[in-house]
């Protein structure tokens, strides 16, 4: 029985709701939830490794410090992030392109480190797929960044088909044509 049928159960015939009291036009709710029908259940001896082995304990005080699997990521100075300086490299920005990846690039107004963006169209796939195209591509980024020429903006849009070459050729695959379309954007 829910709440509703419980109200309409209790509730007096038309015409006599506005007469009665205000008690007596609520309802008695029970405040207790019922229990639980079984007990959840782990599949190994030790259960979850972060929860407290007391259920009744109370949740540690406190950020937990993050777990950083790989190098260093790409810092801050060296990504793009605004929507204005995507749109300025697109629009004054000259291209290259090749099968998988488009790059774009336009020189800062005060030269410094050397700035990227990715672009990840929906048609590249799922969000599950899309930011692991990001990832691979930060790593390629990262590794790369001593010798991208300074003083420019970059932006790397990927094409459709480019998540099932990865997979097909390997991330290695992945550098090399990163290498060959920053080729052609220096050349």
């Amino acid at each position: 029985m829910n709440a509703f049928s419980i109200l309409a159960f209790c509730r007096p015939p038309s015409g006599e709701l506005s007469s009665l009291p205000l008690e007596s036009r609520e309802a008695d709710l029970p405040t207790k939830r019922s229990p639980p029908q079984a007990q959840t259940r782990f599949s190994c001896a030790h259960g979850d490794a972060r929860r407290p082995r007391d259920p009744g304990a109370s949740p540690r005080k406190g950020p937990r410090a993050a777990v950083r699997v790989g190098a260093a990521p790409v810092k801050r100075p060296n990504r793009l992030s605004r929507s204005r300086d995507f749109d300025a490299v697109y629009r004054h920005g000259r291209s290259a392109s090749t099968r998988f990846l488009v790059l774009y690039w336009f020189p800062q107004e005060e030269p410094g480190e050397p700035r990227f963006g990715f672009s990840v169209p929906r048609t590249v796939g799922d969000s599950v797929a899309r930011n692991k195209i990001k990832r691979q591509l930060r790593e390629v980024w990262r590794a790369r960044l001593e010798s991208v020429p300074p003083g420019k903006d970059y932006v790397l849009i990927v094409r459709p088909g480019l998540p099932e070459a990865i997979e097909s050729n390997g991330f290695d695959w992945l550098g090399e044509r990163v290498d060959e379309v920053l080729g052609k954007a220096t050349a």
